[in-house]
């Protein structure tokens, strides 16, 4: 018994200054990193690198600089660092097989920030979502949803689905369509739609408005209505002109019909 003791005290005597040197190490370590971060995020904003570049960077920035931590805290502990080397090597191969999804969404994240198909603020669709772009992390991307929800949408799938930007050309069109009775006047009616959307201020003057006959249905006369909007009035033009359309064409006694249903009764 003593003699374990005697070694106890022995290696408690050899690694405590280790050990506390260590973690010393590794606790000013990890504060230098983070204001290493904080100032070069500083330094990029002031020299107006884009707000994407800046989170990318500066994750990956703080992933590498601890990765150097690590390594040195290690070889304090008295871990040679070929040894060290070799073991990571090792696991490496290992945590690579096991995490090839991981390093998949590492590489989308990567070809995101190299071909640029969207930004941080941008409107987009992509895997079934659609939003705005909050941020764009190492392995994930988020995106909040109109209804305010947060979305997190692995890289690697992003980069390699179908992505629509909305933003990227900085107009949208709308795309509405409004019946009226077979009873009504077409060019009246086209008049009043074309009145409606040139009178909203939020209504874009270029590219024009357009108002066309899109289909002669059932109980109905069609029209595609066709403004345009900057990307940030898209909800507001969809909106107001869908009722405005509603007011005018009640105030001029034109009809908009509704389904109608014919029962049919034998007799006996």
């Amino acid at each position: 018994m003593e003699q374990y003791t005697e070694k106890f005290k022995e290696l408690l005597i050899n690694y405590t200054p280790k050990l506390l040197t260590a973690l010393a190490i590794l606790i000013v370590g990890l504060f230098a990193i983070k204001l290493i971060v904080k100032g070069s995020k500083k330094i990029m904003k002031k020299q107006d690198v884009d707000i994407t570049l800046q989170k990318f960077l500066g994750d990956l920035f703080s992933w590498a600089l601890k990765a150097l931590l690590f390594v040195t805290v290690i070889s304090k502990l008295g871990v040679a660092t070929t040894s060290f080397a070799a073991i990571i090597g090792a696991a490496g191969l290992a945590i690579g097989l096991a995490l090839q999804g991981s390093l998949s969404n590492f590489a989308g994240g990567a070809l995101i920030m190299i071909f640029r198909p969207f930004k941080v603020g941008d409107l987009i669709e992509a895997q079934g979502i659609v939003g705005v772009v909050k941020e764009i992390q190492i392995f994930t991307t988020h995106i909040n949803t109109p209804g305010n929800k947060l979305a997190i949408i692995p890289n690697g799938s992003l980069s390699n689905g179908n992505i629509i930007n909305y933003t990227a050309e900085g107009k949208l069109r709308v795309d509405l369509t409004f019946g009226v009775s077979y009873d009504a006047d077409i060019k009246k009616t086209k008049d009043i739609l074309m009145d409606v959307l040139i009178s909203n201020p939020k209504t874009l003057k270029d590219p024009a408005p357009t108002v066309n006959v899109s289909e002669l249905a059932d109980s109905s006369v069609n029209f595609a209505v066709r403004p345009w909007a900057n990307t940030a009035d898209y909800w507001d033009v969809y909106f107001e002109t869908t009722e405005n359309v509603k007011i005018a064409l009640d105030k001029a006694g034109i009809e908009i019909p509704y389904p109608h249903a014919v029962e049919i009764q034998k007799k006996d």
